[in-house]
């Protein structure tokens, strides 16, 4: 085990003796720009379907996938036949994609025994373990999910907007270059193009290779080429907060720990002509 990243040998291993490990299938059906191709095909067994587009989201948000209320995640979870001493090991059907984003929701929730699978389902079935049709029924919980929310893993505009001017965190964007530059049209309607005023460009694509996350030596020299300092707070942000999520997973596994993911990102600050965007000129 590396810190928040299990291999498919190691799940392998335990899942035939530890009655505390829950797997969760985070896959979505949305195409991320540059995801390695998904695999449709069989599930890890056991695995739990984990839902954060329709279900473990706030319903009630105009904007995609966004973190549900405390008491509905613990709802949901509990529903899910989850315990906070289990041991969560979260994949998806792509590599380490969607499942990051699940992973740093349960961070949010306090949760400490949470993993992702890396590489996800097709390194689990390239390394040859089976694979079954359909995802476990849910055995709901007798005992409420219990759920300690700590501060600021996520973020809104308001906050992103006071970092930026007073500059009291470094606010990394996850999305391609040409977008965070404004050089590129944003795929959804109505959201303008740039970035975040103060804020720096790490792609998400630089953090992975072949749909599995770098390792640290890997990763180190590209966070810290921007924040070397292991204390400083750093704030992730992309196009709906599902790849810096991606950014967070790595530099977690680097040690920085103060990290926060603004959850709205680019769908909601692109959007807001209050908020102030700033389109970088390629030398």
């Amino acid at each position: 085990m590396n810190k928040a990243i299990v291999s498919s040998q190691w799940l392998a291993e335990h899942l035939q003796h530890n009655p505390k490990l829950v797997v969760l299938d985070a896959s979505i059906k949305f195409k991320i720009p540059g995801e390695m191709p998904k695999d449709l095909q069989g599930m890890i067994p056991g695995a739990l379907a984990f839902d954060f587009e329709e279900s473990f989201c706030d319903s009630e948000s105009d904007l995609p996938h966004m973190m549900p209320s405390q008491q509905k995640f613990a709802e949901l979870a509990t529903g899910l036949g989850l315990h906070q001493d289990d041991t969560i090991v979260i994949y998806d059907n792509a590599g380490v994609y969607a499942a990051a984003r699940a992973w740093w929701m349960f961070k949010a929730m306090g949760h400490k025994p949470v993993y992702v699978l890396q590489g996800g389902l097709p390194s689990w079935k390239a390394a040859g373990y089976k694979v079954v049709e359909q995802h476990a029924t849910p055995q709901p919980a007798l005992i409420k999910y219990q759920t300690t929310l700590i501060p600021n893993r996520f973020v809104d505009a308001q906050q992103v907007a006071n970092i930026s001017k007073s500059k009291s965190a470094v606010i990394i964007d996850a999305r391609a270059s040409a977008r965070f530059n404004g050089q590129q049209a944003e795929t959804r309607v109505g959201l303008r193009s740039g970035c975040i005023p103060n804020s720096y460009n790490i792609p998400y694509t630089e953090f992975l290779e072949c749909g599995s996350l770098k390792n640290k030596d890997q990763l180190k020299p590209i966070i810290a080429s921007i924040s070397p300092d292991l204390l400083r707070p750093l704030v992730f942000s992309c196009g709906s907060g599902l790849t810096a999520c991606i950014l967070a997973l790595g530099a977690y596994q680097c040690d920085y720990r103060n990290l926060s993911v603004y959850d709205g990102s680019w769908c909601e600050w692109g959007a807001n002509a209050e908020l102030p965007i700033e389109v970088r000129e390629i030398p």
